[in-house]
């Protein structure tokens, strides 16, 4: 009796492991740039509603991202705000070469607090320092995607020299903004998607697209992607998934 008792009690752990290790499997771990953080969560609500397999986003700079999955960490797609970090995994070949798209295009403008709203044309006759003479913040201009595309904005209009010493960086997109919203910094420099999704700060300015290298989000499977994964890349590129980025504020690049 205890014999065929411990029988049964094996073989239901045994078939309890099994569900588990698939419900492991159907879960998709994806490596996003931060400024995605609120569409990537209604996009993977979605897509669990709809396919019963869980999205799991992990948020951070492009560049701590990619680092991150340099040294070993587990996950199935890689969504970099620039091309640098995306390279830089394709260099260590860290990405599925073939998958590698342009997915999302984005703005660059400048914000204030609701409060304390200004007007900055960007514009190389502007004088900054008069104009908007407190703190400015933005990513990481070394390493943060947002705060190299500012920098190149800035030195293209002759402001970089007149705002270095007054620019504090930040780890990714989000930090910036949450200075901005809390009043912390009085000129963030993010990008357009991020200014809309706050109701605590104003627009103050828009950079030209001509004064910073094109702003695209490439996207890529990883090379140990689960075998959901596939599905959940075309996802990211069908017509739901294009109407709802745009209503975010992003400018899909794929093709459906």
């Amino acid at each position: 009796m205890k014999k065929w008792m411990w029988l049964v009690l094996s073989l239901i752990g045994l078939s309890q492991i099994s569900l588990w290790a698939q419900a492991e499997d159907r879960k998709i771990k994806v490596f996003a740039a931060a400024s995605l953080t609120d569409v990537m969560n209604v996009l993977a609500k979605q897509y669990t509603q709809q396919t019963g397999v869980q999205v799991v986003p992990v948020y951070g700079g492009s560049g701590t991202l990619a680092k991150q999955l340099e040294q070993g960490a587990p996950g199935d797609l890689f969504i970099s705000a620039d091309e640098k970090w995306m390279q830089y995994l394709k260099d260590k070949q860290l990405v599925q070469v073939s998958t590698i798209k342009p997915w999302l295009g984005n703005r660059l403008v400048m914000i204030t607090p609701q409060a304390k709203p200004l007007s900055i044309k960007a514009e190389a006759v502007t004088d900054i320092g008069q104009q908007a003479p407190g703190y400015w913040c933005t990513g990481d201009t070394l390493s943060v995607p947002v705060g190299i595309y500012a920098k190149q904005s800035l030195t293209s209009l002759g402001w970089w020299d007149k705002l270095k010493n007054r620019l504090v960086s930040t780890q990714d997109v989000r930090a910036t903004l949450n200075l901005v919203e809390r009043d912390e910094c009085d000129v963030g420099i993010v990008y357009a998607s991020d200014a809309q999704s706050s109701g605590k700060v104003k627009v103050a300015g828009e950079f030209a697209e001509n004064s910073h290298v094109p702003i695209v989000y490439p996207i890529a499977v990883l090379p140990q992607a689960s075998a959901e994964t596939t599905a959940f890349y075309r996802y990211l590129q069908s017509e739901e998934a294009r109407k709802l980025l745009v209503s975010y504020g992003f400018k899909p690049l794929f093709n459906d």
